[in-house]
């Protein structure tokens, strides 16, 4: 159960068959089976605390409305709703004009409206207005930056990492292939195929760095085809559990967790790696002043197997399995490549032919949409508790909540050529996304799962720079380690190692990872809030000396404007009343052009200070 990148950070060793001390999940059992309790607590925990804080009644109180009464949109209303009104629990009414503007903004383009784009929209008074955003959010460079980022996280597109250095070319090859991956809205399926499959050298070739994050250090070959097709079974399929199954029989180690690992034996993992067996990577031998020094080489041989004789390294020993010495491709639904076939390609094939391959991929987006995943955690699918049509023998349960949703995604994703575009319309052109996060009267912790309303998430890294970045107008020019341009926005930082200095300081304070061992984190802390009230980039964005858009705000005489300005810069939304009232008992003692200066830059601290600053409802 000992995940590929801990085994790196580890150390080496030989490992005993089936040691309990090898065992992640032998040793802390509970932290496996509370895996999706403990998030569906902690997103709970997020969203009642913003709520309990006057948060998510910014825009004033709502009722809740009967599931039956709400409009439904697509398959997706129908599903969501559909279970809500069997089991007799309301839904949080519709989202605010304000309320929806703030939220599809940041979720497609990963920023604030400004205030000329917040006004536009609820001046807007056509029936579709709603749409017409989604669709021109989703056609902008703004989501290709977002979503490019999304993407990055998914693949590891990373610098440098604990096994192999793609280095600042092969980074910034791969970053440049994902973001005209989604800027062509390239098929998902056509996207997984070309990484498994890809060929050259990782400096010209964006999708070889998939390769080369394969290169596992400190044992013997197998141990790079078991993380080649490990790596491939967790992002494309959301089987996690091969990587425990690579290491020992799923019985005796996966019987409470996985209906399917459990009778999974290890040798599974031999023949689903055997397809990387005659993968050959290899490091360029160039002096150092040569472009292509540090970089790797990938092409197949023309022969090579599966080897059961290893002795040491990462994994435990291999060995021979009565007569077999070695083994040959075959996919975990008993395929095996073609006459002459390529077995990578025939891997790639296998892959996203897959039913986990729609269903993982449609589970990770609506992750970032509504912040708990149909099935949670992502990493960790159970093909055998997935089929709405076939319900898993007792004590076992569905996986989810939603199998039948699940699926219908799925098949959605498919007829689409699994369209990321299109499976982000689809979700967020729902009437369940556009539900506000407010929810009047008992809340209980089962109606998470059964999303009853928006759950709140806390900022991604990337939206707080731009967020504060474009509200003070007073951008940074940033020029990453092989750029020939400068660039602005941290969404379009090619890794999590860019940009340095005050403000990669604080993007790691929001937990941006480094997409190796560190994987991005949602969840709030001292250090976060601290860092708000007295960090550089931060102070030098609520000053008028420094900041375009708050000078052009105090040349307005009039403080009520003023006050709805910077609301809408820092916020992305008006004041209440209440708030509008003791802002402009502020100003009132500002009397002298430099106290009301001094008043705008308090007002725009308290903003970047609010509880609704950081929080997406």
């Amino acid at each position: 159960m000992k995940s590929f990148l801990g085994i790196l950070a580890a150390g080496l060793g030989i490992w005993a068959q089936g040691s309990p001390d090898n065992c992640s999940f032998q040793r802390d059992p509970q932290s496996f089976l509370d895996g999706e309790a403990r998030t569906i607590r902690e997103i709970n925990a997020r969203t009642l605390a913003f709520a309990a804080k006057g948060g998510a009644r910014m825009a004033g109180r709502s009722r809740n409305v009967a599931a039956g009464d709400l409009p439904r949109r697509n398959f997706i209303d129908e599903e969501i709703f559909g279970r809500l009104e069997r089991d007799g629990i309301p839904a949080a009414a519709l989202t605010t004009d304000p309320e929806f503007v703030r939220r599809i903004y940041l979720d497609l383009a990963g920023r604030l409206p400004t205030p000329a784009e917040y006004r536009a929209f609820l001046d807007d008074s056509s029936g579709r207005k709603r749409d017409a955003l989604i669709d021109s959010l989703l056609y902008s460079l703004d989501y290709v930056n977002r979503w490019s980022t999304w993407l990055g996280d998914l693949v590891q597109n990373s610098r440098t990492a604990a096994n192999a250095n793609q280095n600042v070319p092969g980074r910034n090859a791969m970053y440049d292939y994902l973001r005209a991956t989604v800027h062509s809205d390239k098929s998902f399926r056509d996207f997984a195929w070309e990484l498994t499959t890809s060929s050259g050298n990782n400096y010209d070739t964006g999708t070889v760095n998939w390769q080369v994050r394969s290169i596992t250090p400190g044992g013997p070959v197998q141990d790079r085809y078991d993380t080649a097709s490990i790596r491939l079974s967790t992002a494309f399929l959301g089987l996690g559990y091969y990587d425990c199954l690579a290491c020992h029989d799923g019985r005796g180690h996966l019987d409470q967790l996985s209906l399917w690992g459990r009778s999974i034996p290890r040798s599974e993992t031999y023949r689903m790696a055997a397809h990387f067996s005659r993968l050959n990577i290899a490091g360029r031998a160039a002096p150092n002043t040569d472009f292509y020094s540090g970089s790797f080489d990938v092409n197949d041989r023309t022969t090579g197997t599966y080897d059961l004789n290893s002795t040491f390294g990462n994994r435990p020993n291999r060995v021979r399995i009565g007569n077999l010495v070695n083994v040959t491709p075959e996919y975990r639904d008993g395929k095996v490549p073609a006459a002459g076939q390529n077995w990578r390609q025939a891997f790639a094939d296998n892959l996203t032919a897959d039913p986990m391959f729609a269903r993982n991929a449609v589970n990770r987006i609506w992750k970032q949409l509504f912040q708990l995943a149909l099935v949670e955690p992502m990493d960790n699918l159970d093909p055998a508790r997935l089929d709405p049509d076939k319900a898993p023998p007792a004590p076992w349960a569905f996986q989810t909540a939603h199998p039948r949703l699940l699926h219908r995604l799925s098949e959605q994703f498919v007829n689409s050529n699994y369209s990321l575009r299109e499976m982000i319309r689809l979700i967020v052109s729902s009437t369940a996304y556009q539900l506000s996060s407010r929810y009047e009267g008992e809340w209980k912790l089962d109606y998470v799962p059964l999303y009853a309303r928006h759950l709140a998430r806390r900022m991604e890294a990337e939206e707080v720079h731009d967020t504060i970045s474009q509200a003070s107008g007073n951008w940074v020019n940033y020029t990453p380690q092989g750029f020939a341009a400068a660039v602005q926005s941290a969404w379009l930082m090619p890794d999590p190692s860019e940009p340095g200095g005050a403000a990669g300081t604080l993007m790691t304070t929001f937990l941006r990872g480094n997409r190796d061992t560190q994987p991005r984190r949602r969840e709030g802390s001292i250090l976060q809030s601290l860092t708000l009230l007295n960090d550089t980039y931060v102070r030098d964005r609520i000053r008028l000396s420094s900041s375009p858009n708050l000078r052009a705000a105090a040349a307005n005489p009039n403080n009520a404007a003023v006050i709805d300005e910077v609301f809408l810069l820092y916020l992305g939304r008006q004041p209440n009343e209440e708030e509008k009232t003791i802002a402009l008992g502020a100003f009132a003692k500002a009397n002298t052009a430099a106290l009301r200066n001094a008043t705008i830059e308090d007002l725009a601290w308290v903003m970047v200070n609010k509880v609704d600053f950081l929080i997406n409802y």
